[in-house]
């Protein structure tokens, strides 16, 4: 007699090509005993061979062939296929570490009223690029209970099933929406201090780093506006945050120059000032990485992306306005290779 799994595992993915085969290999290769894990592929109209790779694997597979293809759909079909008591989700960009499952299992058994179970996950390869190398540190949070977490991790079914699972709604930040949610039912979220997955982020270039930022941007405001009326608003505060910050960079350049025709020292004022702000934000994230030029980086891009960030939000407002239903925004390119 055949026993049923303890875990399923549901993948997404949409044109993750070679990444797909290595996120699937790395779930065979858990620590997990034969027979005890079930593995689910959802997939978001992929146009390469992302079906077939998965078949490959003996994963029950998926198709999201109509409407609007997005992550909370995916798993949403995802989790609704599963037996197992227990699923763990993750994107097909990623490497399942072979003990992360028993880790959270244990968390799971032993602290009462836990829901979600996550851990550390970094880039595979922050050395691709600057853009890659500053947002791998973005991925890093300190371990215990959390407000969120991201795509990767650890769910009881039966929390799934109480609350009807992601808001396919969103086009983005629909795992934190969704741990709101638990959190107002008086779930806990926990971060435990273990590695969990590697990334493959894969952005090399600026428009695809500033199209995900103004992703990020659009799904703050959308998901503040969803949960203003909550016990948690999640959100609210770091709309109101980035619009200030986003708003003064994008008139920054505009006041320096009228400053400095007018008041020469105001440029070195700015310039120190700009100075006092970085190094503060570098020692604020000295826990993250020892290496100075990777803080330096990371400062700027933390003070950056509020630009695109604040773009996004607007863009929401205004399809909010107009009544009109947002498409995909899509930052990654096809993997083939």
């Amino acid at each position: 007699m055949t026993s049923k799994p303890i875990v399923s595992v549901v993948v997404i993915g949409r044109n993750e090509g070679a990444r797909l085969n290595r996120c699937l290999t790395s779930i065979q290769e858990s620590d997990m005993a034969a027979g005890s894990l079930e593995l689910i592929y959802v997939d978001s109209a992929s146009t390469d061979d992302s079906l077939y790779q998965a078949s490959t694997f003996d994963a029950q597979t998926i198709l999201i062939s109509d409407g609007k293809p997005c992550a909370a759909r995916g798993r949403n079909a995802g989790w609704q296929a599963a037996t197992a008591p227990f699923v763990l989700f993750l994107d097909g960009d990623t490497i399942l570490h072979p003990e992360f499952i028993k880790t959270a299992l244990d968390t799971m058994r032993t602290e009462s009223g836990v829901a979600v179970v996550w851990g550390h996950r970094r880039e595979i390869a922050p050395e691709q690029s600057i853009y890659v190398r500053v947002l791998d540190l973005d991925w890093m949070y300190p371990p215990g209970d959390s407000e969120f977490c991201g795509g990767d991790a650890l769910f009881r079914r039966s929390v799934l099933v109480r609350t009807g699972g992601f808001n396919d709604t969103l086009i983005a930040g629909e795992e934190p929406e969704l741990c709101n949610r638990l959190r107002e039912l008086g779930y806990k979220i926990s971060h435990i201090d273990a590695a969990m997955t590697q990334h493959d982020l894969a952005i090399t270039s600026f428009p695809p780093y500033w199209k995900r930022a103004f992703r990020a941007g659009y799904a703050y405001a959308q998901i503040a506006e969803q949960c203003r009326y909550m016990t948690h608003p999640l959100w609210s505060k770091e709309v109101k945050h980035h619009f200030v910050r986003g708003s003064l960079l994008a008139i920054a350049p505009i006041l320096l120059i009228a400053l400095s025709l007018t008041v020469p020292i105001a440029l070195a004022f700015f310039a120190l000032l700009a100075m006092f702000v970085l190094a503060r934000t570098m020692h604020q994230c000295k826990w993250k990485s020892p290496h100075f030029w990777t803080r330096f980086s990371y400062a700027v891009h933390s003070h950056f992306q509020h630009l695109p960030i604040v773009l996004g939000q607007i863009d929401f407002y205004r399809h909010q306005f107009l009544g009109r239903e947002r498409g995909l925004i899509e930052y990654k390119q096809e993997q083939t290779k």
